[in-house]
């Protein structure tokens, strides 16, 4: 599970304006047509062919759990791809992103400053640039480390720093043992 990425896309997917498929067979049939084919369902999803085609005809109503976060993530994986893409673009390039968490954090500063990590509820509107280097490395791929990363550098420059108005001489900040953390367009 990746709390970054999984966040990032929470806060995308927010912007949906219908809901996803609620019933196991609706969501099958959404993949197959997505797909172009139960074979491909069916191998995405590690199920017989058969399975998914009982899915597709209403013979099967209930998966079990595991089948039903597997389905559940796939589809919301491809759903309203368009308005996902409008989502991310709008936070890139005008709208930022709100990054809410609970976290410890210190920073590292010359001698002399108080630099002692603690705990801190942060809720902080990241600038477009912010914005758009996460969603950038999430396409990438980028592991959630990586995305940590990036929140950090993103928090000494907005909150740290207030771009570039303060703390000049501040170096690094360390983003770590996360409680909370959520993300909002």
């Amino acid at each position: 599970m990746s709390l970054f990425g999984d966040g990032l896309d929470a806060a995308v997917q927010k912007a949906f304006t219908r809901p996803t498929p609620k019933s196991a067979p609706a969501q099958m049939r959404y993949l197959v047509k997505q797909l172009k084919g139960t074979r491909a369902v069916a191998q995405m999803l590690r199920i017989s062919q058969r399975t998914v085609e009982r899915y597709v005809k209403d013979q099967i109503k209930k998966p079990r759990p595991d089948l039903a976060a597997r389905l559940e993530r796939e589809v919301k994986r491809r759903w309203q791809p368009q308005i996902r893409a409008r989502a991310r673009q709008r936070a890139a390039t005008t709208g930022g992103i709100v990054i809410d968490t609970r976290a410890r954090m210190g920073y590292t500063a010359p001698i002399g400053s108080t630099d002692e990590s603690r705990v801190r509820h942060l809720t902080v509107a990241l600038p477009p640039q912010h914005a758009a280097r996460l969603f950038d490395a999430q396409e990438a791929g980028a592991d959630d480390a990586r995305l940590q990363e990036i929140a950090a550098e993103a928090l000494k420059d907005v909150y740290f720093q207030e771009s570039g108005r303060r703390a000049g001489s501040l170096e690094e900040v360390r983003f770590t043992d996360i409680e909370h953390l959520e993300f909002d367009l």
